[in-house]
């Protein structure tokens, strides 16, 4: 089945109003029949609601439109009353008769009329219904056709666009060779360039290690001379330094910083000689001290229940403790009286350079300066 001839969902949509346009127009004809029906009766019961209250004229009147009928009728032969009835008078009931007939007359009439009019209007309704669907089948079978054109118009060009696509697919292809010789070729062509470009790498590589190697060795035999030479100059340097400490160290330990001051001089003389007597006053009474403690303890050295033996024991070695200390504080003061005569006391055995005075008279004797003995 071509895709021409498969009916859409616009054909079928347009297609199935026809029947319901049918059906609405026979609906209008039965609804106006309905109407007319209805307006009958309304008229009928209007003129009967409306027919007590007419007017005298009106009932003259109309007496006399009877009476004219009646008039102008051929009088109609008389029915023989049943036996035992009453007759009635004649003319009364001609008159009513001819009313009933006159308003049924009447009647008859419109609703002819409005029959016609009905069947005027549902045969309208009916050519306009009949109308309608003739004009949505042609709009159906034109939207058919508009979309059947439009079907092939659409493959034709889906055709023309798939030949389009097949031949710039083709074009592509044949350019995508071509591209990929141009770059198969182009990537020989980098290769061997690359190869080269390696080889004349590791050629420079090569040349510039053999030349670094030449300059590495060069800087290193300049940079052996070199610091040859700083440490032969250090060498020196440190030669006449040594000298230059020597000598100045020859001429501290010989120097006597204090030999031109005799009124010092003799002032430490007089100090030194009053510590030192005062020295040894101190070693002669610890002596005898310890002396006599130990003739005690020997005393009682069979009586010590209470330990005190042990006691004077150790208060006898403090005591000979003392008298070695004092007893080297005088051979210290006997140097220091000998250096006075020789005119060197007053110099640091240590940095060889003047103590001060004031150590000097506050610290007897004294062979350091505060820095040496401060440090050790």
């Amino acid at each position: 089945m071509s895709p021409s001839a498969r009916p859409t969902a616009a054909t079928k949509k347009s297609a199935r109003p026809a029947p319901k346009t049918t059906k609405a127009a026979a609906r209008a004809g039965s609804s106006s029949k309905k109407s007319a029906t209805k307006t009958v009766s309304a008229t009928k019961s209007a003129k009967t609601a409306k027919a007590p209250k007419a007017t005298k004229a009106t009932k003259a009147t109309r007496t006399t439109k009877t009476t004219r009928a009646t008039k102008a009728a051929p009088p109609a032969k008389a029915a023989k009353a049943p036996k035992g009835a009453k007759v009635a008078p004649a003319r009364a009931g001609t008159t009513s008769s001819a009313a009933a007939a006159a308003k049924a007359t009447i009647a008859k009439e419109k609703a002819a009329a409005a029959a016609k009019k009905q069947r005027e209007l549902d045969a309208k309704a009916k050519a306009a219904a009949k109308a309608k669907a003739a004009k949505e089948k042609a709009a159906a079978a034109a939207a058919l056709q508009r979309e059947r054109d439009a079907r092939a118009k659409a493959a034709a060009k889906a055709k023309a666009a798939k030949e389009k696509a097949a031949a710039a697919a083709k074009k592509q292809r044949e350019a995508d060779a071509k591209a990929k010789a141009a770059a198969k070729a182009k990537e020989a062509a980098r290769k061997v360039r690359e190869k080269a470009a390696v080889e004349a790498k590791k050629q420079r590589e090569a040349e510039s290690k053999r030349r670094a190697l030449e300059a590495e060795r060069t800087r290193k035999q300049r940079e052996i001379e070199r610091r040859h030479q700083d440490e032969l100059k250090r060498q020196e340097r440190r030669e006449a330094e040594e000298r230059r400490r020597l000598e100045a160290l020859e001429a501290k330990m010989h120097s006597k910083p204090y030999a031109e001051d005799h009124e010092l001089l003799a002032e430490l003389t007089s100090l030194l000689n009053e510590a030192r007597a005062e020295a040894a006053a101190q070693v002669a009474l610890t002596e005898s001290e310890a002396d006599e403690m130990l003739v005690d303890r020997e005393r009682l050295e069979y009586d010590d229940e209470d330990g005190s033996s042990v006691g004077a024991d150790f208060q006898r070695d403090q005591l000979k403790e003392w008298a070695a200390e004092q007893r080297t504080r005088m051979d210290e003061i006997d140097v220091a009286l000998a250096r006075i005569e020789d005119g060197t006391y007053g110099r640091c055995d240590g940095c060889y350079e003047p103590i001060a005075k004031a150590r000097l008279l506050a610290q007897l004797p004294a062979f350091q300066c505060v820095s040496c003995r401060a440090a050790g």
